[in-house]
């Protein structure tokens, strides 16, 4: 049994989609989980990882292992289940396809559960625009300095390149790459800003913008999702053409430093996360607070924020919410669209 919620790897692992199996996550996380139970390779390559918390996400980590197998091509078998390459087989005949694949990359998929999820969501950049619009209105600063810990390959640092289309209203470049429908949120009036600079960490930077580096991440998009890999891909092409700097560095000591001089008066510093609380270590985020409270008095600066509730409420629905500074103004899913804010 976990030592954090009553219940075991495999058990975790199985609920992870409510027991769904709709696609072919639900299905693959199932068949995982019953082999972990019975003792088979699932249990060879978890190993070690029995009383992991939560949020590290074991399962997800795995199938992006999977997937990166699947998508370099190694196998074809398994290919023939991927949406996302093309396959169509009937999901619930998955196993003895896996299996075999599970067993000729064991040292490969242990090592892949080192990385936590870097999907680098594009479509959560949404709730950036959300908590960037009210930055705007709370200090009347339109010109932003932007910089997100956790930023994996950057790409939601990108997000006024970008297109939003919502109900009633627009914003971003008519000729963006990526443009973000369904986005809701009928009423919203998404503030102008001009980000004058723009910069991120990551314990594990990559380069998103090599054919290795843009298949590291698709790896961690589901695969019966492909609205998702288009944004992604969009999102690529544009970080070719804008590059950004991600530094290698843990969160609160990069905020840290990234706030030590005094900011101009007339430039907005804007901290920005998205779904990495949970990643952190408990100390490692009070201390990143902890900063940013600290250079407030050298610089207008607020955090923007898009995670899940902590801690997560025992019943009933509930959405990640959209965070400025304390103050929680609105909500969207994981993915990003759409977007439902606070009156």
């Amino acid at each position: 049994m976990s030592a954090y919620d009553g219940a075991t790897l495999g058990e975790r692992m199985g609920s992870h989609f409510g027991g769904s199996t709709d696609h072919l996550y639900g299905v693959l996380v199932r068949d995982l989980a019953a082999d972990w139970e019975r003792g088979g390779v699932v249990r060879q390559i978890l190993e070690g990882h029995e009383d992991a918390p939560p949020g590290d996400m074991v399962q997800l980590r795995l199938l992006a292992g999977i997937h990166r197998v699947v998508l370099r091509g190694d196998a074809p078998e398994l290919a023939r289940f991927y949406p996302s390459v093309g396959g169509t087989a009937d999901r619930y005949a998955v196993w003895p396809a896996l299996e075999p694949v599970l067993r000729a990359h064991v040292a490969e998929l242990r090592s892949a559960l080192a990385v936590a999820p870097q999907t680098n969501e594009v479509g959560r950049s949404l709730a950036l625009l959300a908590g960037l619009s009210e930055a705007v209105r709370r200090t009347g600063i339109r010109r932003v300095r932007l910089l997100e810990p956790g930023a994996s390959a950057g790409l939601n640092l990108l997000v006024d390149r970008f297109r939003f289309e919502g109900a009633g209203w627009a914003a971003g470049p008519d000729d963006a790459q990526l443009v973000l429908e369904g986005c809701g949120a009928p009423g919203f009036a998404p503030a102008h800003v001009e980000v004058v600079e723009r910069r991120g960490c990551d314990l594990e930077p990559f380069d998103a913008t090599t054919p290795e580096g843009e298949a590291y991440l698709r790896s961690f998009i589901w695969p019966h999702m492909p609205e998702r890999d288009g944004r992604l891909v969009a999102a690529l092409a544009t970080l070719r053409e804008h590059p950004v700097v991600i530094d290698r560095a843990p969160a609160a000591e990069w905020v840290r430093q990234e706030l030590a001089e005094p900011g101009r008066d007339d430039v907005l510093t804007v901290v920005w996360h998205s779904i990495t609380r949970q990643y952190w270590p408990a100390a490692e985020y009070a201390a990143m607070l902890a900063a940013i409270d600290e250079a407030r008095s050298r610089m207008p600066l607020v955090r923007v924020a898009l995670e899940d509730p902590h801690p997560l409420p025992a019943t009933g629905s509930w959405q990640p919410q959209i965070e400025v500074d304390d103050d929680v103004i609105g909500h969207c899913t994981h993915h990003g669209p759409p977007l439902a804010l606070h009156s």
